[in-house]
Order: structure tokens, then C-alpha cells, then sequence
């Protein structure tokens, strides 16, 4: 049987519904999901099976019965370590169903099935009762509901019905305890991400600015945080002004409130300037001691960073002030973490309030269309100077007094770098109402309401009319096999019949800039597009083969678009500047770039006579924007990772 799925043409960003297998949607979220990349975070397996022993034996110690329920069980890996750790009996709830069947399978695989009990559900809808799902409540509770954020998976309500409908009153929880911790910072390329700057152009006549609208610079920006690999940021990009402060805890074992609520902590700033930005993590105390604990925290925050753990699933957060304020270095401040059920936010207040926890602010909502147009990177990339020069120069040199200019490009600032250069007349085609919205604010900011036509169209709809006649990251993909002891090879099984599907064969975008990685080949050309000419009807195909010249285990293959503005001057989204000796790698922080995963490794220190290759196959369909990708490894390591 078919469904029809909806799915977004990358060309035209309009929604198509295309025929696809009943399970399709299923297979995509298993094939590019983070399942490994959790079983994978040995830190993280190590700290909850410590946690869970010492719960199960604190149980026992009172003469009870352990009796475990697991929220979101997955692989149901806690739940087979709670019963190794001598738990009598485990209820492991998996609302997802494909992971549900898995768990089921590992479950009997590894011996456990006389000993856990797998539950298709959403916790909330689990019976406890002689005909319902647990005959009775439990009395340790097991969960890894956590994101980036702690709470935009639904933790807090989680646990909140948890504790009133399925626990026993005075229970034990692994995790014991969570803590989020904040760091105020001045960083003008994090605030770049969230606020469109003043961006200067050179022209014949001089400098002119393209300035924001008030509305944009007045706006509290997107509620969602930011979530990024704080890691691979470096230190001069930003300035700190306060200490790491602990904003607030939620201690997992209690009867726990998903309401809003606010905590204010009160700081002298270590150093005077402009607070934009707050930088937050999170750790978790697997025991009521606090002995076990697992932690986010960057490695400047690290109590040892020697032993920091890389992960994927779990990184830390950027969230940026409604307005940037001024701070003095040591003249007190408060600042205040505002949370609601599922997301977090922070502002900035002068004094302590006597209402810590029970003030309630709305949470912030972009009023300026700009930040449901633009994401962050793409807020990064309008701000990015050097790209503007770049896209300046190369104008310059196409561009005549009679120029007549077509900018197809929702929410770009081209048209008005064309008007400033000197076009006799340009149009810019926005395919979408927010994206016509946005652009009419920014032209009559800068008093180009009556320069710039403003055409809201989709781009293969345009005629002749209305231009007025004129026409001129590979852990997440891993096999785990054996994790911690158990046997979860059904769950790699499962996840590359996933791969199999059509969409999960595709390019996944990371953005690679925040992802430890080498190069183990050189850059090579692959397919041209002349944007001079028309677009092909036909699909366009290139076939070759990379020669993997670095020792190395390579894990997968990176494409990515270079835009030759000029014969001297490019713009790539990849690759930056060429590769180190070593391979090390310079990507653009502001473009995800398209990442192919081989599901195994090729190493090419493989005593096999020469450098190692990869052939590819690529098809690009330009009607759709669809490209398919297919390589092939000329050797390959069972054991590839």
C-alpha cells in the first residue's frame, strides 16, 4: 500500500506529495535518528548503569522488590541493565513503534524477556491495575528523555505524570537530579546570528549602508535555542563577563511540575561590556550523592577536560538576549532563566526580584518575520562582510547604467547591492508572503520602496509581464554490535534496512564546521552548472573515482556548491581554503554541507598496493533539485566505525 508523503522541492521550496512505501516516513526517522550516537556515548552508558546499580541496590537494602519503569526504553538497554543489576522485574515503555519491535527482539536476544515487559505506548497512556499494562506501580523510575535544551522532549510532563499515575511515592530515579547552567558573553559573531547589522557597500559615488528596520533590531527573535558544538567554537570569539552559574535543578525522584516558572541568580560581571548572548549546559546526577554525574559542559567549564566526551545527541546551548545591555565589571546584576513545559530563555534584570519562581514572562516571539525566514547560519551568512565584498566586486563587473537586474533569491539583500551599484532597474522575486513582508521593511528603511520592484511569484511562474517587458557526522551512523554487554545488533540491522529507502540514500546536512574531521582526499570537481544558460531538461550525470591519498578511516563522502561570481572570485559552502598536510579542514560556518555516510569504513593504511579509492555515480535531476549519490568502496573493514 502507498501513502502520499509531502516533501519539499529544494529549488522552488514548494511542497509536492509524492507516492511513497506506508512505512517511508518510519524509515526516515529510524535511518536519521541518533540511536547510536547515544549507545555509542560510553561516558553516558558507564554513568546510567552506575546509577542504576546503586538504585537497585538501595531498593533491595529496604527490603523491596526493585521493580523498574524505563520511559523511552529505545534498544531497551536500561532496562537490560537494570535487570543484570538485579532489578526483579522492568516495564519499558517505547511509543515508536519500529523501536518498539526492535526492543522487543534485543530484549529476547539477550535472555531478558522472562524479566522485561516492552510497552508500545506513550507513557501517558500506560495502565497500572490488574488488567492494565503493570499491575502496579513501580519504585525506580529510568528514563533518558533529554535533549540539547533538557526539556524540549517533553521531560518535565513526562515525569510530572510519572510520579502521579505510575511511581510509588517515595521512589528512586535515574537520573537523581538535573542542574542547568548559564554564562553571560559578548560575542559579536553569535549576535550575528540573531540580528541582522548594518552592512556596508563600495560604491563609485562611496560608502553606502544597508541598514536594518527597527522592527528587526526591536525584536526578541526566536523562541528555539541554538544548539551547537561549543567545543569547536574558539575562545577569541567571544568574551566572558560572568562565571558559570547554576540556574536551576529538578530533582527526578520528587514529584515533578511541568508549569512555568523562573529563577533568578544575582552576579557581579567580570568584565565590562555589551551582554548578548547565553551560553548553557546541563549535568545529570545518576545517585542522590551526587557521585555519579555526567556532564555538557564545554571544556573551558570541565572539571576535566582531559576526559571529555564527544556526543552528538547532547550539546550545549546558545541563547541570545532579547536586547544586548550594557554591564559594568562588578556592578551586581540578576540573571533570570524563564522556562515553560518544553523550551527555556533568558533575560537580563538590574535587581534581584522577590518573585524568583513565580513570575511568568511570555516566552519571546519574533514580531519581524525575519527570524521565520532566516535561520541562524543564514542570519551569519547576510552579516558576513567579506561575503558582501566578494558579491560587491564581482557586480562591479557585470553591471552597466542600463543594467536591468533579477534577483530570485527569497530574503536577499542582492538587489539592493544591485541598486547601490548603479542598475537602471531591479526586481526581486519573493516567493512567499513573509519573505515579500520582511523585504518591504528593509527596503523602506533605507528609503528603496519606490527603487526596487518587488515581484511575490513563484520563480518558473515569471513572465515576460512582470518584468515590464525588459528581459536581461559518522558515529550516528556506526554499527554499535556489542554495547555495554548487550547484544543490539537489531537495532543496526534495523536502521540499515532503514538506509535502504530512497530518502535516507540522500545527502544529510551538518554542519561540518562544529565536527572534529579530516580530509582523507583531495577536493575533486564534480558536476558544473552555467547559470547563463538554460536549465537542462535532462538529468545530468558524472561518474569518477577519489583517490583517498591520507591515512585514515573514511567514513563518508562531503558535497558542496562553489559560486565562481568571477573569474577571480568564488564563494564556496564547503571547503574554505585547501585541506592542511594533515587534512585538517576549514569549513564555512555559515552553510551545512551535503554528507553522504558509507555504512562501513575503508581504511586506506590498508597494506592492498597503493592509494585506496572511491568511485561515485551522481545524478542530478535540475526540474526537482533531486541528486542521488552512489559510492562505492574499493575495500571495506567489518569493523569500520
Amino acid at each position: 500500500m502507498k501513502v502520499f508523503c509531502g516533501r519539499a522541492n529544494p529549488t522552488t521550496g514548494s511542497v509536492e506529495w509524492l507516492a511513497e512505501d506506508e512505512n517511508y516516513d518510519y524509515h526516515q526517522e529510524i535511518a536519521r535518528s541518533s540511536y547510536a550516537d547515544m549507545l555509542h556515548d560510553k561516558d553516558r552508558n558507564i554513568k546510567y548503569y552506575q546509577g542504576i546499580q546503586a538504585a537497585v541496590n538501595r531498593v533491595k537494602e529496604r527490603g523491596q522488590k526493585a521493580l523498574v519503569l524505563d520511559i523511552g526504553t529505545g534498544t531497551g538497554l536500561l532496562s537490560m541493565m537494570a535487570v543484570t543489576a538485579g532489578a526483579d522485574f522492568c516495564y519499558a515503555i517505547e511509543v515508536f513503534k519500529p523501536m518498539a519491535d526492535a526492543a522487543v527482539k534485543i530484549v529476547e536476544k539477550n535472555g531478558f524477556s522472562d524479566k522485561i515487559k516492552v510497552i508500545n505506548k506513550h507513557s501517558t497512556e500506560v495502565t497500572v491495575g490488574p488488567d492494565g499494562d503493570m499491575p502496579c506501580r513501580a519504585n525506580i523510575l529510568v528514563t533518558e528523555l533529554f535533549d540539547t535544551e533538557l526539556i524540549g522532549e517533553g521531560a518535565l510532563p513526562s515525569y510530572e505524570h510519572a510520579h502521579r499515575h505510575l511511581m510509588q511515592g517515595s521512589c528512586e530515579a535515574v537520573p537523581h537530579r538535573a542542574t542547568v547552567y548559564a554564562q553571560l558573553v559578548e560575542s559579536s559573531r553569535m549576535w550575528s546570528w540573531n540580528k541582522l547589522l548594518p552592512i556596508r557597500v563600495q560604491t563609485s559615488l562611496g560608502e553606502r549602508v544597508i541598514v536594518p528596520p527597527s522592527e528587526l533590531d526591536k525584536c526578541p527573535g526566536a523562541p528555539s535555542v541554538y544548539d551547537i558544538q561549543l567545543n569547536q567554537v574558539p575562545p577569541s570569539d567571544f568574551t566572558v563577563l560572568s562565571d558559570v552559574l547554576p540556574m536551576f535543578s529538578v530533582d527526578f525522584s520528587k514529584q515533578v511540575s511541568s508549569s512555568a516558572a523562573c529563577h533568578s541568580r544575582q552576579f557581579e560581571p567580570l568584565a565590562s561590556g555589551q551582554a548578548q548572548v547565553v551560553l548553557s549546559w546541563w549535568d545529570i546526577e545518576m545517585d542522590p550523592e551526587g557521585k555519579i554525574r555526567c556532564t555538557m559542559a564545554p571544556f573551558w567549564a570541565h572539571s576535566h577536560p582531559q576526559e571529555l566526551q564527544w556526543r552528538d545527541h547532547w550539546m550545549q546551548c546558545v541563547y541570545f538576549l532579547p536586547q544586548e545591555e550594557p554591564v559594568v565589571q562588578g556592578s551586581a546584576l540578576c540573571l533570570v532563566a524563564h522556562h515553560d513545559d518544553y523550551c527555556v530563555w533568558y533575560s537580563l534584570e538590574r535587581t534581584s526580584s522577590e518573585k524568583n519562581g513565580r513570575v511568568y514572562p511570555a516566552r519571546p516571539v519574533c514580531d519581524c518575520q525575519a527570524h521565520l525566514l532566516w535561520n541562524r547560519p543564514r542570519f551569519g551568512e547576510i552579516n558576513d562582510q567579506d561575503r558582501t565584498d566578494q558579491y560587491v566586486q564581482a557586480l562591479k563587473t557585470v553591471l552597466k547604467p542600463d543594467s536591468v537586474c533579477l534577483c530570485v533569491s527569497d530574503g536577499s539583500l542582492l538587489s539592493v547591492l544591485a541598486h547601490y551599484l548603479g542598475a537602471e532597474q531591479v526586481f526581486t522575486v519573493e516567493n512567499s508572503a513573509a519573505s515579500h513582508r520582511l523585504m518591504n521593511k528593509i527596503f523602506k528603511a533605507n528609503h528603496l520602496e519606490d527603487k526596487i520592484n518587488v515581484i511575490e511569484k513563484r520563480p518558473e511562474l515569471l513572465t515576460s509581464a512582470d518584468l515590464e517587458g525588459k528581459k536581461d557526522l559518522w558515529r550516528i551512523r556506526s554499527p554499535c554490535g556489542d554495547c555495554e554487554g548487550f547484544d543490539v545488533r537489531i537495532m543496526d540491522d534495523m536502521i540499515q534496512r532503514a538506509l535502504d529507502f530512497r530518502e535516507s540514500k540522500e545527502a544529510e546536512p551538518h554542519p561540518l564546521w562544529e565536527y572534529p574531521c579530516r580530509s582523507l582526499s583531495e577536493p575533486q570537481h564534480i558536476l558544473t552548472f552555467d547559470f547563463r544558460q538554460p536549465v537542462p531538461s535532462q538529468p545530468l550525470h558524472a561518474e569518477g573515482s577519489i583517490q583517498l591519498r591520507r591515512p585514515g578511516r573514511s567514513h563518508g563522502a562531503v558535497l558542496w556548491m562553489e559560486y565562481h561570481l568571477t573569474p577571480d572570485s568564488t564563494i564556496s559552502t564547503g571547503l574554505l581554503k585547501p585541506a592542511a598536510d594533515k587534512g585538517d579542514c576549514c569549513w564555512n560556518p555559515h552553510c551545512k554541507q551535503a554528507v553522504y555516510f558509507f555504512s562501513t569504513a575503508l581504511d586506506p593504511r590498508a597494506p592492498l598496493g597503493g592509494p585506496q579509492t572511491v568511485s561515485y555515480a551522481v545524478e542530478f535531476h535540475p526540474r526537482t533539485g533531486d541528486v542521488t549519490v552512489d559510492f562505492t568502496l574499493s575495500d571495506t573493514l567489518d569493523d569500520g566505525c
